[in-house]
């Protein structure tokens, strides 16, 4: 069983980094603590305002950097790009998400074994699997559309080509 944050250690964390305890920060830390599962800043802005009118946005994503940074949360990109935050300790997980219903499910680390296997061996590209998401079609979707047999398979023929090549 994971065990949560020691969110009593957070004022002092805050202050060794420079930032101040203000109301605000504190009422970030009260929502966050009450938080399971992924949430966007947008939404942790809306649920601080909920409780302090006065929280700015800017406030909010300082703190949660500096959370992620001491460990206390972690942060993934939905399909769309949207970033998601994790109360952490969490088991490190990927998304699949829906094009049609917008559906989310995680995808657990014995489940990416193969993939993320495949990727280390084929291409030497270590997988960071907490920003790993996948878009597609979930069972439902497909099977409105009649296509609920077998995903087609990707041919593996010919040499993956980059399309960003890192900068240099």
């Amino acid at each position: 069983m994971a065990v949560r944050p020691d969110w009593s250690t957070v004022r002092d964390l805050l202050h060794d980094r420079g930032l101040r305890w203000t109301p605000q920060r504190r009422t970030l830390i009260d929502v966050l603590a009450r938080t399971d599962g992924h949430v966007t800043g947008a939404e942790l802005v809306e649920r601080c305002r909920e409780l302090d009118p006065t929280t700015i946005p800017s406030t909010v994503y300082r703190t949660l950097d500096v959370l992620e940074d001491v460990g206390f949360i972690s942060h993934s990109h939905a399909a769309d790009g949207r970033e998601q935050f994790h109360v952490l300790p969490v088991i490190e997980h990927g998304h699949l998400e829906c094009r049609r219903c917008h559906g989310t499910w995680e995808i657990p680390l014995h489940e990416a074994a193969d993939l993320v296997a495949a990727l280390e061996s084929g291409r030497g590209f270590a997988v960071d699997v907490s920003h790993l998401s996948i878009l597609g079609l979930c069972a439902a979707c497909r099977s409105l559309d009649g296509t609920d047999g077998p995903a087609p398979q990707a041919s593996t023929v010919g040499t993956p080509m980059m399309l960003n090549p890192p900068s240099t």
